[in-house]
């Protein structure tokens, strides 16, 4: 998601596409895990629900997991609503109908407009202990709608990204702060842990 020319992508989630800096990324799973060690990417089942990609340009999250040296490589499972996406399924994810629940990672970029149903679903597929991590504006947390889902499902940790993150391919940054969110299945605290990196 990106606040640039917000008022001209929230009609439709489909319309709702940004290239999600690989960099970022990067710079996200390097802290976390840093932090985390026992959480690395070795030869986990992981999900991107809106994994984006195009013609041009390679889908970002899947493209920096790779990036990284794993001892056994995760597998990656990819899923996206729009028809040129680079996804494996060329589905809208809060329709399909995904049963198993053997994911260990579910990370993605979710659009603005939908990104509380893409956490909810994820949640709920997750596997127990599992770790659903998403891209979201900082001020996420700020809203009354979204204020009493928070108060039972608290992300575990908050990592804010201190550089802004560049969505096009235009010369300048997006106008506001992002974070990337970490939630544990059914480990919900009632404050989360907060990084600025």
């Amino acid at each position: 998601m990106s606040s640039t020319n917000r008022s001209n992508a929230r009609n439709s989630h489909i319309a709702d596409y940004y290239i999600t800096p690989i960099r970022s990324i990067q710079d996200f799973l390097m802290e976390f895990f840093s932090d985390n060690p026992a959480r690395d990417f070795n030869n986990k089942i992981i999900l991107d629900p809106c994994a984006g990609g195009d013609e041009d340009n390679t889908m970002s999250y899947p493209e920096a997991i790779r990036k990284w040296e794993h001892k056994q490589p995760p597998a990656i499972f990819t899923y996206d609503i729009r028809p040129d996406s680079r996804a494996a399924n060329i589905q809208d994810f809060l329709t399909a109908e995904i049963t198993c629940d053997f994911f260990d990672v579910i990370i993605t970029n979710p659009p603005f407009n939908i990104a509380l149903d893409v956490i909810k679903k994820s949640l709920d597929l997750i596997k127990d202990d599992g770790i659903v991590i998403m891209l979201l504006r900082l001020n996420f947390f700020g809203s009354q709608v979204r204020s009493s889902w928070f108060q039972k499902f608290m992300p575990v940790w908050c990592y804010i990204h201190s550089k802004r993150m560049k969505f096009s391919t235009g010369s300048g940054t997006d106008s506001i702060e992002y974070m990337h969110a970490v939630w544990i299945k059914n480990s919900y605290p009632k404050f989360t842990k907060m990084r600025i990196i």
